[in-house]
């Protein structure tokens, strides 16, 4: 039997067409404004982004946590309960994103995509990763109601999290990716960069750029990080509209995050092992946790053991760095 939710899409259909109404006039101004023309982002205007980010996301946590004590007065654990969820989700996504990062850094440096033009292929990539992580959490909302999905999504993330602990690192390399390889054998591609034009026309035939090539690359190296991430975070919450925004919010903050740590996240050598155990952590969470606490693991606990994971490994990175090769 599924669970009774605080906040059913048919009730508050509103709300998500107003979120997402504020995610495009956002964008839009991203775009439209603050990065009108191509530039490289520099280290002070990343930092700035980073924390604008970010408070947004706490300031809409905030308005949540009261939001959901109007609704119940009599009982301020159900308003405490939904912030800690929302806080817990967004830092899951968060910490997990900084994958994406070493992709991009790897991704850009193969096609030689300069800084200044770095920010539009991410640009269109956040957007489409909104689109695809939607459709993901849609269809994970239906799927999680049956206990039989949850178990198996539990157990692939305690494998994944063991894959990821005792897998050797590996270079990614896009010219053995099938994709690539797909993508090259099935339209033109120009053999230099144009601007910042994902295609162009040369003698009356219209070519993509190795911008394009990139910007399809990123977008599918996101659904396959969806994957894991999507399924993590309805281990700490079963509300779409927490898996939704949280999720939302992370993402809308990775491209400052990206100009932000490009430069020194190789430094981050012992973080997968801080995202390996937090992804056996939610994967027990669904298959055995939640069960053992009467249904629902603490979510305050939840936060700290999470927390005592991902901040470990990246303190003990910094206290060992990584000897050079």
């Amino acid at each position: 039997m599924s669970e009774v939710l605080l906040f059913p899409f048919a009730e508050y259909w509103w709300f998500y067409a107003g979120f997402i109404a504020f995610v495009i006039g956002m964008l839009a101004l991203d775009l439209g404004v603050f990065h009108k023309h191509s530039h490289t982002v520099s280290f002070k205007e990343a930092t700035i982004w980073s924390i604008v980010w970010v408070s947004i996301a706490m300031l809409f946590n905030v308005g949540l946590y009261y939001y959901t004590l109007h609704l119940y007065p009599e009982n301020p654990a159900i308003a405490k309960q939904v912030g800690l969820e929302f806080l817990t989700g967004y830092v899951i996504e968060k910490s997990l994103s900084i994958d994406n990062i070493f992709v991009f850094v790897v991704v850009f440096g193969f096609f030689s995509i300069p800084p200044k033009y770095q920010h539009r292929v991410l640009f269109y990539g956040i957007l489409g990763a909104l689109i695809f992580r939607a459709i993901f959490i849609a269809l994970g909302s239906v799927l999680m109601q049956y206990q039989a999905v949850v178990l198996i999504f539990g157990v692939f993330l305690i494998f994944t999290g063991i894959k990821m602990m005792f897998q050797p690192d590996k270079e990614v390399d896009p010219s053995q990716n099938w994709l690539i390889k797909w993508l090259k054998k099935h339209i033109r591609v120009a053999d230099r960069m144009h601007e910042d034009h994902f295609f162009i026309k040369e003698n009356g035939v219209k070519l993509a750029t190795p911008l394009f090539i990139a910007l399809v690359f990123l977008e599918f190296t996101d659904i396959i990080f969806a994957v894991d991430s999507v399924p993590a975070i309805f281990a700490i919450t079963k509300e779409p509209m927490l898996v939704f925004t949280s999720n939302i919010f992370a993402i809308l903050g990775l491209r400052s995050l990206y100009f932000l740590l490009a430069g020194v996240v190789d430094k981050f050598h012992l973080l997968k092992y801080g995202l390996a155990l937090t992804l056996v952590f939610v994967g027990l969470k669904m298959v055995w946790l939640n069960k053992l606490f009467g249904g629902h693991f603490p979510i305050g606990i939840s936060l700290g053991i999470i927390f005592a994971f991902i901040g470990g490994s990246i303190a003990a990175s910094l206290m060992f760095p990584k000897k050079e090769s």
